[in-house]
């Protein structure tokens, strides 16, 4: 996060939070807890994430830090060769879709931000509805160049911190009409159904004369 201000941090994720109630931000990183949560806390910003996937870490009695292994590669090796021993990102992105599809929310949809060669395994396992935003000239970009239509979901490239604000509040904000165009086809569709139902029904009772 060393490219982004700290006022740059806190104005920055404002549109995307609060008031929005799909939009729900998480954490996946190769970093370290202690790491993230120190920055999170300074900036004032880690009440706007839900979950933090990283390796653990936090600081022992003699003032070292301790950073352990996201996946256990000794007794539970996640066995994906895309991806670094101690953490699968792709594997992290696959339990959300899960998690999203088992609370009815699996017409959510994702936006990955990455810029490390870990993210590239997870921008595999976005689906079409989905959003990749890798970072230009940077590992993840590299990869994904080699060949784009490995990808499922759009691909949308930054470059700085001013580029990524840019199409990132661009994304939220197509998504919110995508959603608002669905929610209105699928209100005139309910209401073509419904009145083609009672159109077509030939056997309607005649209405009776009431007499003054």
């Amino acid at each position: 996060m060393g490219w982004v201000s700290p006022i740059c941090s806190i104005s920055f994720f404002q549109p995307c939070l609060g008031t929005p109630s799909w939009c729900d931000l998480r954490i996946v990183s190769d970093a370290n807890l202690f790491f993230i949560e120190t920055i999170l806390e300074h900036l004032g910003i880690k009440e706007y994430f839900s979950e933090i996937n990283t390796n653990p870490g936090y600081v022992s009695e003699e003032g070292r830090l301790r950073i352990l292994p996201y996946h256990d590669f000794n007794k539970a090796p996640h066995g994906c060769a895309l991806c670094p021993p101690n953490m699968c990102k792709g594997l992290i992105i696959e339990r959300i879709q899960d998690s999203l599809s088992n609370n009815g929310d699996e017409n959510k949809r994702i936006i990955y931000l990455g810029d490390g060669s870990g993210d590239y395994c997870p921008s595999l396992r976005l689906r079409e509805r989905d959003f990749m935003m890798p970072r230009k000239n940077f590992p993840v970009w590299d990869l994904i160049c080699k060949d784009p239509l490995l990808l499922k979901a759009e691909i949308h490239p930054w470059s700085d911190g001013q580029e990524l604000e840019q199409v990132l509040l661009q994304l939220i904000n197509k998504i919110n009409s995508l959603d608002d165009e669905s929610s209105q086809q699928f209100i005139s569709s309910d209401c073509k159904m419904q009145t083609l139902s009672v159109t077509a029904h030939e056997a309607l009772p005649k209405v009776l004369p009431v007499r003054p």
